[in-house]
């Protein structure tokens, strides 16, 4: 991401809407999906936390990201720092037999796993742009020219 105002705008949206899943799961995870589990076989449990665990894992991965892009715009953090592996965004944990859960569950991680693909198509699209040998020769410019 740079700091064009439409990818800013981009980037805020999706924090936001990072943010309210995460309010959402976590109220959902917390109460009443507790409640919900208890009509639910041990396995079925089990199930239930292990996915709470991934969307927030989930989650947690993209706002990491999208606040990772926040500060490369804001100059905190370096472009090239940014593009490192441990400031890429991580991977997200594939859910298994997540039928077997609430309807709410469901969509909560069905939701999780959708914001996590837009957001890495966009973190592809920033490797491959700055991978370009045209962008890293306007960079090398940029920088000498002091603009």
């Amino acid at each position: 991401m740079t700091g064009d105002p439409v990818q800013r705008r981009l980037r805020d949206a999706l924090y936001s809407e990072a943010m309210l899943l995460a309010d959402e799961a976590r109220g959902y995870f917390d109460e009443v999906g507790r409640r919900e589990t208890a009509a639910l076989d041990p396995l079925a449990r089990v199930l239930f936390s292990c996915e709470s665990l991934k969307v927030t894992t989930r989650i947690m991965h993209v706002v990491a990201w999208l606040l990772t892009q926040r500060a490369v715009d804001a100059g905190e953090i370096a472009p090239v720092t940014a593009r490192l592996p441990a400031h890429r965004l991580g991977d997200a944990p594939e859910s298994d037999g997540a039928d077997a859960l609430p309807e709410r569950a469901r969509a909560l991680i069905e939701a999780s796993v959708d914001l996590h693909r837009r957001v890495q198509r966009l973190d592809q699209a920033f490797s491959e742009a700055v991978d370009s040998p045209a962008r890293a020769m306007q960079e090398r410019l940029s920088r000498a020219l002091g603009a």
